[in-house]
């Protein structure tokens, strides 16, 4: 299984131990529990992202009030 060697200054390994210590976690599981959240965070904007960029179109029509001047053509609502 691969693995990681991470250098921390004394000042941040001192956060990071804190971090971890307060969800009751050994510093290889934080870690490794931080790297996974971030995939997944970068996943669920994106998912998100295409989602909207996907209903925006309909979602303009039903709210013609709510769409931003941006999309507007850049006029400013008065």
């Amino acid at each position: 299984m691969p693995s990681l060697n991470v250098s921390f200054s004394d000042e941040e390994m001192e956060g990071v131990r804190a971090a971890a210590a307060a969800e009751g976690k050994s510093l290889k599981q934080y870690l490794h529990d931080l790297g996974v959240r971030e995939m997944h965070r970068k996943q669920f904007v994106a998912g998100a992202t295409a989602w909207a960029d996907r209903l925006s179109q309909e979602f303009d029509e039903a709210f013609p009030d709510e769409v931003p001047s941006a999309r507007r053509g850049g006029a400013a609502a008065a």
